[in-house]
């Protein structure tokens, strides 16, 4: 059998993760500032998560899993003779990749096909469905591996963020480009590929700054509809109605998987916030 493993910042409900055979799901950490340390998506609801980051004088402390962790998982896979195909969050992004490496080595695990999605959250859960699908097709673990990290380049996130502070207190964009998109009324456009979170435009209010997304989209390439598109947000899922609308009235595509992002990829982009994470076409 193959088996797949993520992370949580692929953001997964339990609904999702129980229609999935052979899924394994290995949590990140938070700390907060008081010392109390959750584990992403087993500890906390996201509601509650949410709703205790609202009140924090300061910003949670996230941090990959400890090495043991994977071990187990790769204990169990060896134990039953079956093969892995892990599909991490960016290495860019996370240390997590490099510790489930060291893990297999140290586990002495073979079995194992890395996957370092260059992406988080909505972009891992594509990559996610579509191992799912090619393992129901009867292609090797290696072969998913490869095909993997071919698409994985297509992938795409668009957001709209409420502002750019959990990012930059977080680490993950620089001071200077924190202060563009944080001017007062500056509702911030964000993109993620190739690993990294990118400010990809900005506008005077929310409304502004869903425009300035789909026009982001289209100059993107619009979304592949051979693959799954995915809508998340992460306090307030009032705030993808206009995102919505768009795939829906505008682009004529279904609805898509609708997602709540979870507490650590929620502590970096902030409450309010929302997106879409799509396969662009392939170039000719």
């Amino acid at each position: 059998m193959i088996r797949i493993l993520t992370d949580s910042a692929a953001d997964l409900t339990e609904k999702d993760a129980a229609a999935i055979p052979g899924l394994c799901i290995v949590p990140l950490n938070v700390t907060f500032e008081d010392g109390e340390t959750i584990r992403d998506g087993v500890d906390m609801t996201r509601a509650e998560f949410y709703e205790r980051l609202a009140g924090e004088g300061k910003l949670p402390r996230t941090s990959q899993p400890s090495p043991d962790d994977f071990i187990r998982e790769f204990e169990a896979a060896k134990a039953a003779g079956d093969e892995v195909v892990a599909i991490l969050i960016s290495s860019k992004l996370s240390g997590t990749f490099q510790c489930a490496q060291l893990a297999a080595e140290e586990c002495e695990f073979h079995d194992v096909y890395f996957v370092d999605t260059d992406t988080a959250s909505p972009g891992e859960y594509i990559l996610i469905r579509e191992a799912v699908r090619l393992r129901e097709e009867g292609i090797s673990a290696a072969e998913i591996a490869a095909q993997l990290d071919l698409l994985k380049k297509r992938i795409r996130i668009l957001a709209v963020v409420d502002s750019l502070k959990h990012l930059h207190k977080g680490g993950r964009l620089p001071a200077a480009v924190a202060l563009v998109g944080g001017a007062l009324g500056i509702k911030p456009v964000l993109s993620v590929y190739e690993g990294k979170v990118h400010l990809a435009d900005k506008a005077r209010g929310r409304p502004g700054a869903y425009v300035a997304m789909f026009k982001q989209l289209e100059k993107m390439g619009g979304i592949d509809p051979d693959y799954d598109h995915v809508l998340v947000y992460s306090s307030d899922r009032l705030v993808l109605n206009p995102i919505q609308h768009y795939v829906t009235h505008i682009l004529k595509l279904p609805a898509g998987h609708i997602s709540q992002i979870g507490s650590v990829i929620g502590t970096h982009i902030g409450p309010d916030a929302a997106g879409i994470a799509f396969v662009i076409p392939p170039k000719d």
